[in-house]
């Protein structure tokens, strides 16, 4: 996640998690004109995608480690104020945790499902 936006209630990062991230990184490059940058987990990488002012515009992931089982979708991570306060809402209210809570970087995110079956990713700085 790079340089994710503080305000509670704000998108602050997307990705995509697929299985071929290399192949689909490419996809992107060619048909939005992104650049992309390798970022190391392990024994491969993601990516992170650039526009053409250099600016870190998303993520391109594997389904891999604690990506495996995401959906193959445009996630958008919303920051929250209380990430467990907020899952244990979401659950409240009909929705459902599909993954973590987890640590990412400096912060943690949660994957959720609301009532009507759209995915988000929940992050707490």
């Amino acid at each position: 996640m790079s340089n994710p936006t503080k305000h509670v209630g704000a998108i602050s990062w997307i990705d995509l998690t697929v299985e071929n991230a290399e192949g689909i990184r490419e996809f992107y490059e060619q048909v939005v004109g992104w650049s992309s940058n390798p970022v190391e987990m392990g024994d491969y990488n993601d990516f992170c995608m650039q526009g053409s002012d250099g600016e870190t515009v998303a993520g391109v992931c594997h389904a891999k480690g604690e990506n495996a089982g995401l959906p193959s979708q445009w996630m958008v991570y919303i920051t929250v104020a209380d990430l467990d306060q907020s899952v244990a809402d979401c659950q409240r209210l009909g929705g459902e945790l599909l993954a973590g809570p987890r640590q990412v970087g400096s912060g943690r995110c949660a994957v959720i499902r609301d009532p009507a079956g759209a995915c988000a990713a929940l992050y707490q700085h």
